[in-house]
């Protein structure tokens, strides 16, 4: 028979592959899995099973954009399957692309209005977009569906955590933790908002619980040794940065964490050391950078200050804090120009910060613009009026401009702030002569202008 002849081992073959790949992927062996389907693939390609298997190994591995490759591969072989569909959309979440994710859930929920996982799903992309009233919703309406599902309730806490809610996120967390106590680094959540909430030990507790779990989670020690050295805890918090580094010798931050510890116990030698190591291992690090620079101008290196500050502000710091301690830095080294751009990047972070206006107040002040300063001060004094040096300096600027007045104000209320200031007595010295003097000036003016009208009444 013309049958006897036909070759079925390829599709066999194909089929013992896609097997063998799956029991890959079950021993968590994701590189050898995705061998195994690729050549399964390549013999049968109009399977659209084996094209979503391979898309949740390339997300196993975090390869989201060839996994969403893969799903819209087998959506084409498999149209309007709810689990690809999903899938998709959890990817297009992942890799940003929050559109096209809303449009694929709401699909899903055209196909199949009970199907829980687009409302819970939903409540993560609407969580990272900030559309936080919109992720209650869908919590809301996943809850009709599946009550007790552990991960809608891991997901709202997600975004109440990220509203400052956190007693609230709490709450959530310990229900996913009931529901589901195997649930992936849930005790180190709780143990995240319990620090955020200042309650320390149960924060404590719950790093504890995660390290018991994961003893070698990089990520879970790390935080532990921020809360830790937040505390004071310095001893507990070293302790936990040296067991990273016993893990991972090349993770940067704990060896500038390190370095923090040293430089706040005054032992400047040893941070440098420990500053210089984090940026051999990660030269892109925010922090190294501005600290050797502070170093560096405490010794009156100011050259090689200038330079780890140059250093530091390509690295586009985003903390209000650091920005404004580094243009004082560049203030102090002459250069205007940066000082100028770290303030302006400053008040972009937080357009509140009246040390940011005070210094670019200063820095109009060094560039003789007295207007601008004087306005700048002002802002500053907006925003906090108790700053003394804005005061004081806003004082000067108005006893130069002749704005008498303001500047005995702005004297009598930084001295009230501040009694033993010796630059507010003298400059209040200063005010209360020119005072003195502008009233001298005036009687003159007066007198004269008498004298002249008498004259010319005669």
């Amino acid at each position: 028979m013309i049958f006897d002849d036909m070759e079925f081992g390829s599709y066999d073959k194909a089929e013992n592959k896609a097997r063998k790949a799956f029991e890959l992927y079950e021993d968590g062996k994701m590189s050898q899995a995705l061998d195994e389907l690729e050549t399964a693939l390549e013999i049968n390609p109009a399977n659209g099973s084996w094209h979503f298997d391979k898309a949740l190994t390339l997300d196993a591995i975090s390869r989201f954009d060839d996994a969403i490759s893969e799903y819209e591969t087998a959506l084409q072989l498999s149209p309007d399957d709810l689990e690809i569909l999903n899938s998709l959309a959890i990817d297009y979440t992942r890799t940003a692309r929050y559109d096209l994710a809303i449009d694929t859930f709401e699909h899903i929920q055209e196909l199949d209005s009970g199907f829980e996982q687009s409302y819970c799903n939903r409540i993560i992309v609407y969580a990272e977009m900030g559309l936080h009233d919109l992720a209650e919703q869908m919590f809301y309406l996943a809850q009709q569906i599946k009550p007790d599902c552990s991960l809608c309730y891991y997901n709202i806490g997600n975004s109440l955590f990220a509203r400052g809610e956190y007693k609230r996120a709490i709450r959530c967390w310990l229900r996913t933790a009931e529901l589901d106590p195997t649930h992936p680094q849930i005790n180190y959540r709780i143990a995240q908002a319990y620090w955020s909430d200042g309650k320390i030990k149960e924060s404590r507790e719950h790093f504890l619980a995660e390290l018991r779990i994961s003893p070698g989670d990089i990520d879970v020690i790390f935080d532990f040794g921020l809360s830790l050295l937040e505390t004071g805890d310095i001893e507990s918090a070293k302790e936990k940065f040296n067991r990273i580094l016993e893990l991972d010798p090349v993770f940067a931050p704990a060896l500038f964490y390190l370095g923090e510890i040293a430089f706040n116990a005054g032992d400047c030698e040893r941070a440098a050391e420990l500053y210089n190591k984090a940026l051999e291992k990660d030269n892109t690090l925010r922090g190294p950078c501005y600290r050797l620079a502070q170093i560096a101008l405490a010794k009156d290196e100011k050259t090689e200050a200038r330079t780890h500050l140059l250093s530091e502000m390509k690295l586009a710091s985003e903390d209000g804090h650091t920005l404004v301690s580094m243009g004082s830095m560049f203030l102090t080294l002459g250069d205007l120009g940066c000082a100028t751009h770290c303030m302006l990047r400053a008040i972009d972070t937080d357009n509140a910060d009246a040390d940011a206006y005070y210094y670019l107040g200063v820095i109009s002040v060094l560039k003789e613009e007295l207007d601008d300063a004087a306005e700048l001060f002002a802002h500053a004094l907006d925003i906090r009026d108790d700053h003394v040096p804005t005061l004081r300096d806003s004082a000067f600027v108005c006893l130069d401009m002749g704005r008498l007045t303001e500047a005995a104000e702005r004297i009598k209320k930084a001295r009230d702030l501040d009694a033993d200031d010796p630059q507010l007595k003298e400059l209040g010295r200063k005010v209360s002569m020119a005072r003195i003097k502008q009233r001298t000036m005036d009687l003159l003016r007066r007198t004269r202008l008498q004298s002249t009208l008498k004259n010319f009444t005669r």
